[in-house]
């Protein structure tokens, strides 16, 4: 703990506690009280003095009280200076760096008063206000680069299409195998645009935290019997090999929405058909425990990711071809919608890999503790 916090949380419980009183009450109160007192005694003082001493004995006595008067004044304006003024003062700077959009401003008590909570109370506003500040120019920052990315995904399958209904328009292709494949192509530009909407559509609901979850007790055992039989089927009539390994030694329930897990493990595996070997194709699915978690190890044998690009595989739209091909109908949020879902159940998502050796992607979930 920072000594400011400290002196501030030590202040704080002692001012509660009422160890501290207030100062300005304590002067407020003084002024109060004291000033008809002090009035009342000088003028009986002055009374006694013009009986036993006379006119030149008073003179003196005034200008002794005038000049301890000033004394005293002096004293009191320079501890209200110090203690007020320069506190407020410090205040009003501040706001009025608040009003000109600077938030990384902040400052410090010198005195111990009233006046110091309010000080701390203005540096943990400056605080959040630059907290905030610096989360919505990250937000700006991301939406338009979102903007971008959509209107460039866009873009490219509509000018195909455009470009091909205009030549089986003008009559320029006469073949029907020509203009099948010409149909073809439009029909999977089409398809990519479809899933890149759906995609999008997901992503927005878990940004917005929209998305409906319908969590369940699940046995994650058989949870994952019944996902890898359905796969192994797949990859089957694909040629390629899947296999599953359950490495616990008992049963264990997880608090999950299965669907949501389905699909980001799902889009998990499809990045391993998309970026591996069109044949031999090898994938496999392991579950363990590690400590208070249950583990969800899927491995390939694909082309790796390079450690440079490895950072930014869960970022929206990052795509490890760099010219940003449409031969997998690949919408750049696969990874970053599978982080996302299996984030809404409490869990993690992390990846490693060796350029040329495969990648290995490992899912935590808690597990639920029996009683």
């Amino acid at each position: 703990m920072r000594p400011g916090k400290k002196f501030h949380k030590l202040y704080h419980e002692e001012f509660h506690k009422g160890r501290q009183h207030g100062e300005f009450r304590e002067l407020r109160r003084s002024m109060k009280f004291l000033r008809p007192v002090g009035v009342l005694l000088n003028l009986l003082l002055l009374y006694l003095l013009f009986q036993w001493i006379g006119l030149k004995a008073i003179a003196v006595f005034f200008a002794l009280i005038l000049i301890t008067r000033e004394i005293l004044q002096l004293g009191f304006f320079r501890r209200l200076e110090k203690r007020v003024f320069k506190p407020m003062e410090q205040l009003k700077q501040g706001f009025d760096e608040i009003a000109k959009g600077n938030y990384q401003v902040s400052i410090e008590p010198e005195v111990e008063n009233e006046f110091t909570q309010l000080i701390y109370a203005f540096n943990e506003m400056a605080s959040k206000l630059q907290e905030s500040e610096r989360s919505n120019q990250e937000y700006e920052k991301n939406r338009k680069t979102l903007v971008a990315n959509i209107s460039h995904d866009l873009k490219t399958p509509i000018t195909s299409i455009q470009g091909y209904l205009e030549v089986i328009l003008e009559g320029c292709v006469g073949e029907p195998e020509k203009i099948k494949r010409y149909l073809e192509t439009i029909y999977s530009n089409t398809a990519y645009m479809n899933k890149l909407i759906d995609d999008l559509f997901l992503f927005s609901k878990l940004d917005l935290d929209k998305l409906a979850m319908n969590y369940e007790v699940l046995n994650i055992g058989a949870y994952l019997d019944d996902l890898a039989t359905e796969l192994k089927f797949e990859f089957e009539e694909r040629q390629f090999k899947f296999s599953f390994q359950n490495r616990t030694d008992r049963e264990y329930a997880v608090h999950i929405d299965g669907k949501r897990v389905y699909q980001g493990i799902r889009n998990i595996i499809d990045n391993a058909m998309k970026y591996g070997p069109e044949q031999d194709l090898k994938v496999t699915m392991a579950l363990y425990v590690q400590e208070d978690f249950i583990c969800i190890d899927i491995a390939d044998n694909g082309p790796g990711i390079p450690e440079e690009q490895l950072p930014h595989i869960f970022n929206r739209f990052y795509r490890l071809d760099t010219e940003r091909s449409k031969d997998f109908t690949s919408t750049g949020l696969g990874l970053a919608i599978a982080k996302e879902l299996i984030e809404a159940q409490g869990g993690t998502i992390s990846a490693v890999s060796t350029g040329g050796a495969g990648s290995r992607f490992t899912i935590k979930l808690p597990i639920i503790k029996s009683s």
